[in-house]
């Protein structure tokens, strides 16, 4: 299955759900090309990976070298709810220790915001 991205924002974050394979080729060539298109308008964005079926090699390197990338634009990106074949090859290859993975969506977009200023509430 070819990969589909669509990408959504939600303050100021985008969200780009990804549904099927990130493989060599155009599938890891089109995540890489909208994820640079993105740090381009956002410092935040949120890789929600529930539909990824297939993570090779090539698409490693994509996504280590987009983490490179957002880190020389100031930007992060974190992960939401990897399916259970990414969150293997992340974990395998330890690749999940560069980014942070949270299991939704919303809980990786809660984690870009700051913490309530607990001296307002005194």
């Amino acid at each position: 299955m070819a990969l589909n991205l669509q990408v959504s924002t939600s303050d100021n974050i985008a969200v780009v759900l990804c549904r099927g394979r990130i493989v060599f080729g155009e599938e890891a060539d089109e995540l890489r090309r909208v994820i640079l298109g993105l740090l381009n308008e956002t410092k935040n964005i949120v890789l929600n990976f529930a539909w990824v079926g297939q993570v090779d090699s090539s698409g490693l390197g994509t996504l280590v070298a987009s983490f490179i990338s957002a880190r020389h634009h100031g930007a992060k990106i974190k992960f939401a709810a990897p399916s259970l074949a990414a969150r293997k090859v992340l974990r395998t290859t330890r690749v999940d220790g560069l980014f942070e993975i949270y299991d939704s969506t919303d809980d990786a977009l809660k984690s870009f915001r700051p913490p309530p200023n607990i001296a307002a509430a005194a």
